[in-house]
């Protein structure tokens, strides 16, 4: 949903609903996810500017839309769940890479989000 909302500009909430719709699942929708995306949109800003604070060789624009959106979803977990512990949230980045990105995708990924939980004092 993200890479969506990154690709075509749309709302959050018609993003998450054309999601749910194409999956033939729209009455029994993530509210999780939802969460997840609108709260990612929201302060998209705030994301990034921490990405861009240290990743000082890839600026954000050129990252693949792959790694950014798995990026932005970490930091907003990162920094607005509290309850998701550090290392779940990278494993599952982490995850997200293998899956969805390229072969240098896990590692980029990795290296960046364990920069912004430092920074952040995530332990």
């Amino acid at each position: 949903m993200l890479y969506q909302l990154d690709l075509c500009g749309l709302e959050a909430a018609a993003v998450t609903q054309l999601y749910w719709q194409h999956l033939g699942v729209a009455a029994e929708r993530d509210a999780f996810a939802d969460e997840l995306v609108v709260g990612c949109a929201k302060v998209q800003e705030q994301l990034d500017a921490k990405i861009r604070s240290v990743s000082k060789h890839w600026r954000l624009e050129r990252m693949s839309r792959v790694d950014r959106n798995i990026i932005r979803l970490a930091t907003y977990e990162l920094m607005f769940q509290a309850d998701i512990p550090r290392r779940v949230t990278l494993n599952e980045a982490v995850e997200l890479a293998k899956r969805f990105g390229n072969e240098e995708s896990p590692a980029f990924v990795n290296g960046v989000l364990d920069r912004i939980a430092d920074e952040l004092g995530k332990a």
